[in-house]
Order: structure tokens, then sequence, then C-alpha cells
């Protein structure tokens, strides 16, 4: 199974209450911090919530 790299670009301040805990459950802590998860339906679906925050890649 492949896994996702996600990065946080913009700061979750000010966001909805929702998606400032998707992104401190994904890991993300500050701007500019990335972390490796699995590409699962979970994961997908809690990127989908904060796609305007964050930016995606796919690593083998």
């Amino acid at each position: 199974m492949s896994q996702l790299k996600v990065t946080l670009i913009k700061s979750a301040a000010h966001r909805l209450p929702k998606q400032r805990t998707i992104v401190k459950e994904l890991g993300l802590g500050r701007v500019n911090s990335s972390v490796v998860l699995p590409n699962n339906e979970a994961t997908r679906g809690a990127i989908f919530h904060i796609a305007h925050l964050i930016e995606v890649e796919e690593v083998k």
C-alpha cells in the first residue's frame, strides 16, 4: 500500500474547530510540518476536509 506525505501549507488558526482538530489528529503542528500517512479511506476522508490547508504527495 502506498503512503501519502501531507504538508501543512496554511495555518489552522482561525479555522473551524473541526478543521483544527483534524490537523492535530493527522500529526501536523506548525506550518511546513510534514507527516507520512497510510493511503487509506480514513486518511483520505480527513485530507478532504482540510484540502485547502495542505499539500499532498504520494510516497512509494
